[in-house]
């Protein structure tokens, strides 16, 4: 069991409900936190391999709001898709539906971090109606290029060898509790102790949430091959960009660039932060989106 998360007695305050819906034939398990009648609704989607505990520092520090958050297919407690690759263009389709789904197309704000950022990203600009998107550390720019390129295939090569190897074998590589230590080390900047022991137990205890290898390598493949640069002069809705000054996956000047590409974003920068804002300076993250949505007279 992960330990007590550091927002536990505010999220004590926040009534919670979870519930199961069928989505383009996948059983999607999804929490909703807040009050049902509140006048705004957000829908945070994760990112790649984490579930949807990831964002719950986000959840523990807004108020006014209703939340939907689900596990993405083939991650957490959601089912993975029976009969398609786990790639941007499907979950960009599964989440249109999703959203249909719950009856809150076009009245909800729709929010993703990391992969998450390229998933809402594709799924606003082939038509997914939202009043306003959050994007928390978008993926800027390709990360198959630059000079990181070399980096990404060799993680390309990883994820590969768990899908090709025997399955106890490929199972024990992905899940291998080192290797998620070393992810865990590289992305977190803290030097509080606390935090940083924290932010190594969440990836600990759901860094491996995942349906089977398959699922993990294509949506790996996916998160490098993709990035929301395509897609952002597609998207006419005000966009508010999250981003930090020691991201390793994105730097800051691509955040600016990015910003550029879209008909009307607001750019906010968190300092001494990496590519873990949801659990380094949730606080800081949900200040912006509360700016940036109001309490709910969108």
């Amino acid at each position: 069991m992960p330990k007590t998360t550091p927002y536990a007695e505010q999220l004590k305050r926040i009534p919670v409900r979870d519930a199961v819906i069928d989505v383009l034939a996948t059983s999607t398990r999804y929490w909703e936190y807040g009050k049902s009648d509140a006048p705004l609704t957000l829908v945070f989607v994760h990112g790649f391999r984490g579930d949807h505990h990831g964002l719950e520092p986000v959840v523990a520090n807004l108020s006014g709001v209703r939340i939907i958050a689900p596990d993405l297919p083939g991650f957490g407690e959601s089912s993975r898709f029976a009969d398609r690759r786990h790639d941007i263009e499907n979950y960009a389709d599964w989440l249109a539906e999703f959203t249909r789904v719950l009856g809150i197309e076009g009245t909800a704000v729709i929010v993703g971090h990391s992969f998450g950022s390229i998933i809402v990203s594709a799924a606003v600009a082939r038509g997914l109606a939202a009043p306003r998107v959050v994007l928390i550390n978008p993926i800027a720019a390709p990360a198959l290029a630059g000079p990181r390129g070399i980096l990404t295939r060799l993680a390309v090569a990883y994820y590969r060898a768990g899908a090709l190897l025997p399955a106890r074998l490929g199972f024990s590589l992905l899940r291998n509790p080192m290797i998620v230590r070393v992810m865990s080390e590289t992305m977190a900047k803290t030097r509080d102790k606390k935090l940083r022991g924290w932010i190594h137990d969440q990836h600990d205890a759901y860094f491996s949430a995942f349906a089977d290898r398959d699922v993990v390598l294509e949506a790996f493949k996916a998160s490098v091959s993709n990035d929301v640069s395509e897609f952002a002069g597609h998207i006419d809705q005000p966009v508010l960009l999250i981003a930090s000054d020691r991201d390793d996956l994105t730097p800051i000047a691509a955040q600016q660039r990015l910003t550029s590409l879209f008909a009307a974003a607001t750019l906010r920068v968190i300092p001494n932060v990496g590519h873990l804002i949801h659990y380094e300076a949730p606080a800081d993250a949900a200040r912006y989106i509360q700016e940036f949505v109001g309490r709910g007279d969108l």
